[in-house]
């Protein structure tokens, strides 16, 4: 693709931007002698910037979000057509797009039934937790509210969500937190917490052991993501989901699979979840939903959650008293409907399969020429490589040079992440999750990339 920018006619923008805008996630000290990124065009897996310099993404828009792609004309057009029809309406009313997209979502989630609409990941995660508590008020005498959350998890940014949060800098300074939230060990076999063989069973005895302790007549909810994201990009050992399902059978703990990350295709299934067989209760979207063409996320429940809701017309406080005003826009699911077209109609789960394959190799290949990679780990194509500063100690890399790595490979033109203002010390992990329409040469670039940067930084 060819791009024409003039810094000059782009002067205005980025003064405005450094005067007026308050980014996520950055420090902006930095601002007052360099200039803050501004990013003006996308096509399929490149961006430009504000200087006009072309970058691969292989974080999908930073945050794992655009699956399909940038500059799809077609979820353009959805989305402007639908507008032009009809924009918005409380979803206290349906849409024709909000029922055509329930009904295709639910078509991908056997044993899910129900699909409650609202804009972000955070709010996604928080209609569980208020569904979980009237629940505990309405069926259990208002004792099984506890909700779980694993270390290392991250759920959202709302204060409630920050309570379920397993990342300690993400949480600092911002308690008291709200009560009733539990935290359950991480499952990083890399880094153990038990010298057992069967490792995966054992980190999912260790929630059970937290239901013990707590009581299980006071948990209501166990909240996991299928892979752990920006807490170092953690795959499940062997065993571990089915002996999760088990524990929350037993002790009627209701499961709560955040998918925020890992939805719509980012694994290579529509779920991550479907990799291991696993039956949530609930299961919350939102990044990949509409490859952030439009705001929209869902929160799913089976037919039996739902039901708890309607079973006593007559009570005026039965039903779940709730809403998202956003969560009525009618461009999020008309975005949504043609996202999942794209992703069937051009095979991107078969290649998000076969991408992610060659990422891994091509970083273990890495691991192989570079001590500094201690373990490599993913799936599809959202991948980790874990820095060490000794394999034999597994003691982690200085932070400041893991992203000394991002830093060099972005002065390439190459855009990878790492976890950061996650759990200190331990903020030490590279983060890729590239489009799902990644090609074999974009594969090869950003791993090339990387080989370079940490040759420079490492040695």
């Amino acid at each position: 693709m060819n791009v024409t920018l003039n810094q000059n006619d782009l002067s205005e923008v980025i003064e405005a931007d450094r005067a007026h805008l308050w980014h996520h996630l950055i420090q902006h000290k930095q601002f007052e002698s360099t200039d803050p990124r501004v990013i003006v065009e996308g096509k399929g897996m490149r961006v430009w910037d504000a200087r006009g310099r072309e970058h691969i993404d292989a974080v999908s828009g930073g945050v794992w979000t655009v699956n399909v792609g940038y500059g799809r004309e077609s979820i353009a057009n959805a989305v402007r057509d639908q507008l032009i029809k009809m924009n918005y309406f409380a979803n206290s009313a349906g849409s024709i797009p909000g029922a055509q997209f329930a009904k295709r979502l639910i078509e991908k989630m056997p044993g899910m039934s129900r699909v409650y609409y609202s804009n972000s990941g955070s709010e996604a995660n928080e209609k569980v937790f208020k569904m979980v508590r009237q629940i505990a008020h309405r069926h259990h005498g208002g004792r099984k509210h506890k909700i779980l959350y694993r270390e290392r998890d991250y759920h959202g940014t709302t204060i409630a969500t920050l309570s379920a949060g397993g990342q300690p800098q993400r949480v600092m300074q911002y308690g008291p937190l709200t009560p009733g939230f539990v935290e359950v060990p991480h499952c990083l076999e890399y880094r153990k917490q038990w010298d057992v063989e069967d490792y995966g069973r054992r980190a999912a005895d260790a929630i059970e052991d937290v239901i013990l302790r707590e009581g299980p007549d006071t948990v209501g909810l166990l909240c996991l993501e299928p892979i752990t994201a920006g807490g170092g990009v953690i795959t499940p050992p062997e065993g571990y989901w089915e002996r999760v399902q088990e524990i929350c059978k037993k002790y009627d703990v209701l499961l709560h699979i955040d998918e925020v990350v890992c939805g719509v295709g980012r694994t290579g299934t529509w779920f991550g979840y479907q990799h291991y067989g696993v039956k949530p209760d609930f299961v919350t979207m939102a990044k990949g939903v509409a490859s952030g063409y439009a705001a929209i996320s869902c929160t799913v429940t089976t037919e039996a959650v739902f039901e708890m809701f309607k079973d006593d017309a007559s009570d005026p406080l039965g039903y779940f008293r709730d809403i998202s005003t956003f969560g009525g826009c009618a461009s999020g699911p008309a975005a949504a409907l043609e996202n999942m077209r794209i992703i069937e109609n051009e095979g991107l789960l078969d290649n998000t399969v076969a991408m992610g394959e060659r990422v891994l190799s091509n970083l273990r290949a890495l691991q192989e020429k570079h001590r500094v990679i201690g373990d490599v780990r993913g799936k599809g194509l959202f991948c980790g490589a874990e820095l060490v500063s000794d394999r034999a100690t597994k003691e982690p890399a200085d932070e400041k040079l893991v992203q000394a790595v991002v830093a060099d490979c972005m002065a390439q033109g190459v855009i990878i992440g790492a976890t950061n203002r996650s759990i200190p010390g331990m903020n030490n992990t590279l983060c890729l999750s590239p489009a799902l329409i990644a090609t074999a040469d974009d594969i090869d670039a950003i791993t090339a990339a990387i080989d370079s940067a940490l040759t420079k930084v490492f040695g």
